[in-house]
C-alpha cells in the first residue's frame, strides 16, 4: 500500500441498512481504525451473520470511532474487545452513556438468540464493562489527532449525541454520514451542514423515498390517538428505547398540556427506554434551541399528566388490567423482541384496536410483514389473526430522505471526488446513487460487502 493513499473496506452496511462498520488503513497499511461496528439486524435480532469470526484482526485495529449509539453501529463492539481489540473508542460522551445501557440490554438478548441457535453468547456483561473502560468522550468539533489521523465529529441530528465524523489522513479527507437526522426534529439540533471533503460514506435507509412533512407527525399522532379511544381500544405503538421513545414523549406532552386530545392513560413499557430518557436528561446541553426554551419556562418535556412508567415485569402486566382505551408505547421498534410483542399478540386480534407503526421496518421483521398487510403473524409461538387496524407515520423516522440526503451532499458537491452510498436495501442505495450522479453530478457507487476502495 503507497503511502500516498487510504484504503477503505466496506466490512457492513453494504446492501443492507444495519451492521455499519467500515475499516479505513493509512500509513502503508500500518494504522488501522473501525469506524462503527453494528450488529447485523433483520429476521433475527441476531442474524447468524453476527457469529461469524471478524474478516480483520481485531488486534491490529488502533481506535473504533462510533457515530451514534444505536445498536447496528455499536453491537458488536464488546464482540470486537473479546476476540482482542484493545484500542480506544471514541464518540460524543452523550453516546458513550446511552451505548453503555443499549449494550446491557442487548447481551441480555443476544444470549437468547444464541442459546436458540445453539451457539456460544457473542459477549458477556463483563466485556461491556471493559469496553466502557476505554471509551471516551469526545465533544463536537474536538479536533484530535490518533497517529496519522486528523479526527472531528459534526453533530448528525439523528438522535441525541449523533455524530457524522471528518477524518483526514495522506492528504486526502473523507466524511462517514453515520445515519443523518430527519430535520427538524423534537429535541435535537438540525443536521450541521457537510463540509468540504473528497469523498463521502452517506447513508441510504430512505435513499429512495420522500417523507412526509415532519409538521403533519404530531397532527396524525393526534388522530391515532382520538380514533382510538373513540373505539374504546387500544392504541399499541412499537418504539425504539432511544430517541424514537422520548421524541414520542415530546409530542404527547404537546398534545396533552395543549389540550389536543381526551384524557387517556399513556404507558411507556419498556425498562430500557426509561433509563434512556434519564440521559436525555443529563445532556440537555444537546437539546435545540426551541426545547431549551421550553424547559426555561418551566415545561417538563418528558412527563405529563397520564403518563405511566412500567419498568417491572409486574408493573406491565398491570396494564393488562386498564380499561381501554389506552395508549401503549413499548420495545422493540420494530417488533423482533421485547414486552411489545406481548401487547400485539393480545391486542393485534381487537378490531377496535390499532397498531401505530413510527419508525423504519426492516425487510423480514415482523413490523414490516404487518405494514405490508400481513393477515396473520406468529408471535410469541401464537398464531395471531391480524384484525387491529395498522398505521405508519414515517415522518417520525429519525433518518433524512432523498431530498434531505441530497441537500446534505449538495454543500460540498464541488469537493467531492466520490461517494458511497451505504445503509440502505439495495433498491434505496441504487436510487439514491442515480440521484446523486444525476442531480449533484458527482460520482456515486454502492459498495458491495467486503469490497476495498483506494482513496486517492
Amino acid at each position: 500500500m503507497s503511502t500516498y493513499f487510504m484504503r477503505i473496506t466496506f466490512y457492513g452496511g453494504a446492501g443492507t441498512v444495519t451492521g455499519a462498520s467500515y475499516l479505513l488503513e493509512a500509513n502503508q497499511g500500518k494504522t488501522k481504525i473501525l469506524i462503527d461496528c453494528g450488529l447485523h439486524q433483520g429476521s433475527n435480532f441476531a442474524e447468524r451473520q453476527n457469529f461469524d469470526p471478524f474478516p480483520f484482526n481485531p488486534k491490529e485495529i488502533q481506535a473504533v470511532f462510533v457515530t451514534h449509539s444505536h445498536i447496528d453501529h455499536i453491537g458488536l463492539i464488546p464482540k470486537l474487545y473479546r476476540d482482542g481489540f484493545r484500542g480506544k473508542i471514541f464518540s460524543t460522551p452523550a453516546t458513550r452513556d446511552f451505548a453503555e445501557f443499549l449494550l446491557l440490554d442487548s447481551e441480555h438478548i443476544l444470549g437468547q438468540e444464541a442459546e436458540r441457535e445453539k451457539k456460544p453468547p457473542l459477549y458477556t456483561e463483563v466485556e461491556v464493562g471493559e469496553v466502557m473502560k476505554i471509551w471516551q468522550g469526545v465533544e463536537y468539533h474536538q479536533i484530535f489527532n490518533l497517529d496519522v489521523f486528523k479526527i472531528e465529529f459534526f453533530d448528525a441530528g439523528h438522535i441525541l449525541g449523533s455524530a457524522f465524523i471528518k477524518i483526514e489522513a495522506e492528504g486526502k479527507s473523507i466524511v462517514f454520514s453515520g445515519d443523518l437526522g430527519n430535520s427538524p426534529a423534537p429535541i435535537i439540533n438540525p443536521t450541521e451542514e457537510l463540509p468540504a471533503a473528497d469523498y463521502c460514506l452517506i447513508e441510504s435507509a430512505y435513499g429512495d423515498r420522500v417523507h412526509e412533512d415532519v409538521s403533519a407527525r404530531r397532527e396524525m399522532l393526534e388522530d391515532a390517538i382520538e380514533d382510538t379511544i373513540k373505539s374504546k381500544g387500544v392504541l399499541v405503538i412499537p418504539a425504539f428505547a432511544m430517541e424514537r421513545t422520548q421524541q414520542l414523549l415530546f409530542e404527547l406532552n404537546e398534545l396533552v398540556e395543549r389540550g389536543r386530545i381526551p384524557k387517556v392513560p399513556v404507558y411507556i413499557d419498556s425498562p430500557l427506554a426509561i433509563k434512556l430518557t434519564e440521559v436525555y436528561r443529563k445532556y440537555k446541553k444537546y437539546f435545540n434551541q426551541g426545547t431549551t426554551d421550553l424547559i426555561r419556562g418551566g415545561d417538563d418535556i418528558l412527563n405529563f399528566p397520564g403518563l405511566i412508567f412500567t419498568p417491572t415485569t409486574e408493573d406491565s402486566k398491570k396494564i393488562n388490567d386498564a380499561a381501554a382505551p389506552k395508549v401503549i408505547v413499548a420495545g422493540s421498534g420494530m417488533s423482533q423482541g421485547g414486552r411489545v410483542l406481548h401487547h400485539e399478540r393480545r391486542y393485534l386480534q381487537d378490531h377496535k384496536s390499532m397498531l401505530l407503526l413510527v419508525g423504519y421496518q426492516a425487510e423480514g421483521s415482523l413490523g414490516r410483514r404487518l405494514l405490508e398487510g400481513a393477515k396473520s403473524v406468529r408471535i410469541l409461538g401464537e398464531e395471531v389473526p391480524v384484525l387491529a387496524k395498522i398505521r405508519m407515520i414515517s415522518g417520525y423516522s429519525a433518518h433524512a430522505d432523498q431530498p434531505r440526503l441530497l441537500e446534505w451532499l449538495g454543500s460540498a458537491r464541488f469537493s467531492l471526488k466520490k461517494v458511497f452510498v451505504v445503509q440502505g436495501d439495495e433498491g434505496a442505495s441504487a436510487a439514491l446513487v442515480q440521484k446523486i450522479g444525476d442531480e449533484l453530478v458527482i460520482h456515486a457507487q454502492a459498495p458491495k460487502y467486503q469490497e476495498s476502495v483506494e482513496l486517492l
